[in-house]
């Protein structure tokens, strides 16, 4: 018989380790479900939970008259595609779908297949349908299509510029505006300048979210509270704006410029009334530029720079006569070549001849680069005194500087400076009639308007409200004095009274005008010389209802101009700068309530004390 096999001590030692254990597990328990119970419950919230943001609305943009909508925003499906738990010929049939619904064929038909093949739990297949394609999609998911129950629409904000531009295929003020991405960000001018403001801020909502992600009802709670973005008024007029794109493009044609500019500005509070450029693009069509010609983003009157020529000659008369120099009744000898650096170097006329004895004002109507270069060795006894005289006077006028102008992707322009490097003879020979430096069209509008203006540097703007709020005029303080300043004003009436070829193509009837012309040699850096048969055309000028009392300043610019006279001293283009600048002053004043229609009654001077 055998023996019995169960023993008292084992059955206790087993007890034992029953107790034990169930000791353990349940001090275990206890700890989760007592000591770390609020530890647990934020860590099912945490992970049931979810946060997703509620787009805000993008403020639009309106022209000076608040009436003319330049930019807006409207909803739009997007068309997305969940492909992941299909089986391949379901996918064949939905990336069907998509394609017919799309309209598409070729590349455009092979991408969306492919990102349907892709089975990705999402993918964008397509922005902005219609609304028959939004409608078809609808009756695809709907019936027609079973398989086709993962195309998904999203709405979406899409940004719109709704006003044709002065020239075929284009938005206008496109360079100005820039455009809104994908993601929502302005890129380039306007839209990226005042992202922020535009934007506002989306609304940030915590919810719950059951098992398979759909949100639990009545759990959402406002994490962040957003705003739409404010609406923006701008300074220019749109009715203006299209007539000087309409002329630039005439220009572009007719001169086979590489590309022609143009600024039309209040010299007072440096509004800006037209601002412009040809070539341009289609804002609304700008994935297709960013593929095919980027390039056409640059806003050349604030991004490009270019050597100004002549009409720098002001540049010169302001700092020579302000420091009292020169005068404009001071007389020079022309010979038509100014040999500098001990006869090594030497400046040319663009004729090359010599001319009369003449006045300081008359060298600079006639734009004689030998009077110009003499009267700025005039500014102190030695070279590299009178450099850094006539370069803080480049300075003082804003050049060298961004003119704080509200767009994005101002550059400051490329300026010498001899305090660095010491400036030869013949390098204040080239500064004083416009070679050497580079310049942005907007520097030379500010600038221009300090002279015309009474002396003040003002900032020109390009916005004339945000949301209720009027922004202000900005002044960087005076520049030089009113005397100063009526006697260059008359100096570029002169430039145009005096000199027959610009007076017989400038003048406006019953208006005062007045400016300076410039025509400047281009540097090719890939052959090492001057571009043959190409230059750069520029006038910068005013135009006046009442005397001395200028409304508005004009600055063009004609890029690589390619000139069908070709003389010496004589390089004359179907549209000369002055010719535009006349046609772009004379649509400025016959635009409605932009100028005084009647004469402006200057303030009595004040008492003698």
């Amino acid at each position: 018989m055998l023996g019995r096999t169960d023993s008292r001590v084992r059955a206790l030692v087993v007890l034992l380790l029953f107790v034990i254990v169930a000791g353990a597990l349940g001090t275990r328990l206890a700890y989760w479900q007592v000591a770390r119970r609020s530890d647990l419950a934020a860590m099912a919230v945490r992970q049931s939970s979810t946060t997703y943001s509620i787009p805000t609305h993008r403020g639009s943009i309106y022209d000076r008259t608040g009436t003319v909508l330049l930019a807006t925003s409207v909803n739009r499906d997007r068309l997305a595609v969940d492909s992941k738990d299909q089986t391949p010929d379901e996918r064949a049939q939905t990336a069907a779908t998509a394609v017919q619904i799309l309209g598409l064929s070729g590349d455009a038909a092979t991408t969306v297949t492919d990102l349907v093949n892709s089975g990705r739990p999402y993918a964008v297949l397509a922005h902005d349908l219609t609304p028959a394609q939004s409608d078809a999609v609808r009756a695809a998911v709907g019936a027609a299509h079973p398989t086709a129950f993962d195309l998904i629409l999203e709405p979406e904000e899409l940004r719109q510029y709704p006003q044709a531009g002065g020239a075929p295929g284009t938005t206008l003020a496109a360079q100005l505006l820039g455009f809104v991405n994908q993601q929502g960000l302005g890129q380039y001018g306007v839209e990226q300048y005042y992202q922020t403001q535009l934007a506002g801020k989306d609304t940030v909502v915590a919810a719950q979210q059951d098992g398979s992600g759909n949100l639990i009802p009545d759990t959402s709670t406002v994490m962040e509270q957003g705003y739409p973005g404010e609406d923006l008024e701008l300074t220019i007029d749109a009715s203006l704006q299209v007539a000087v794109e309409q002329e630039l493009l005439a220009t572009w044609i007719a001169d086979r410029a590489k590309r022609v500019s143009a600024v039309v500005m209040d010299p007072y509070s440096g509004e800006v009334y037209a601002y412009a450029s040809y070539p341009s693009y289609n804002a609304n069509d700008y994935q297709q530029i960013a593929n095919t010609n980027p390039g056409a983003f640059l806003d050349p009157n604030v991004s490009t720079v270019y050597e100004p020529g002549s009409v720098f000659k002001m540049l010169t008369a302001t700092a020579v006569i302000g420091t009292g120099a020169v005068q404009p009744t001071t007389k020079f000898n022309d010979p038509g070549r100014l040999w500098l650096d001990n006869h090594l170097t030497h400046v040319d006329d663009a004729d090359k001849k010599p001319m009369p004895r003449m006045t300081f004002a008359n060298g600079v109507a006639f734009s004689r680069n030998v009077v110009a270069s003499q009267a700025a060795l005039r500014l102190a006894p030695n070279t590299n005194q009178a450099a850094k005289i006539l370069y803080s006077t480049w300075l003082r006028l804003g050049f060298g500087q961004k003119t704080g102008i509200d767009v994005a992707n101002e550059v400051p322009g490329i300026l010498h400076d001899p305090s660095q490097t010491p400036w030869r003879q013949i390098d204040l020979a080239n500064a004083s009639f416009g070679q050497g430096m580079a310049v942005t069209p907007i520097q030379l509008a500010q600038g221009f308007s300090a002279m015309l203006n009474g002396g003040t540097l003002v900032q020109p703007r390009i916005v004339k409200s945000i949301g209720n709020q009027d922004t202000v005029a900005v002044s960087k303080g005076r520049v030089m004095t009113p005397q100063l300043s009526q006697t260059l004003m008359q100096m570029m009436k002169g430039v145009i009274s005096t000199v027959p070829f610009y007076r017989n193509r400038t003048l406006i009837p019953g208006f005062e005008v007045g400016g300076k012309t410039g025509t400047a040699q281009i540097w090719d850096t890939t052959k090492n010389d001057w571009k043959k048969d190409l230059f750069n055309y520029s006038f910068v000028g005013y135009i006046a209802r009442t005397p001395g009392h200028p409304d508005l300043v004009v600055a063009v610019r004609i890029d690589q101009g390619t000139p069908k006279v070709i003389r010496q001293g004589q390089l004359e283009m179907p549209v000369m700068s002055f010719e535009l600048f006349r046609r772009i002053a004379h649509d400025s004043i016959t635009t409605p309530y932009l100028v005084p229609e009647t004469q402006v009654v200057p303030p009595p001077p004040p008492a003698a004390p």
